[in-house]
């Protein structure tokens, strides 16, 4: 590791994983384990699902479209 905190992935491994520069990690640290999980966006179709489903969930718990939009701005940290 780096004095950065820099970790260098082997080729061998980045050319099995399909991994690129630029490629995001979640990063899980437990006991004396370093566990890197590649992360990507969803794609167009498992985006338009999400969202549908949190529409369901949303109307299901009696929130108004208003109420996600006070949500999120306040998680951004706008009021």
């Amino acid at each position: 590791m780096s004095s950065k905190g820099q970790v260098v992935i082997p080729e061998a491994i980045r050319e099995e994983l399909g991994l690129e520069s630029g490629s995001q990690f979640l990063v899980l640290g437990e006991k004396e384990a370093v566990i890197l999980k590649a992360i990507s966006p969803p794609s167009k179709k498992q985006f338009r699902s999400l969202i549908a489903r949190a529409r369901k969930e949303a109307k299901r718990a009696g929130l108004s479209p208003e109420d996600v939009n006070n949500a999120v701005k306040k998680v951004r940290g706008r009021k």
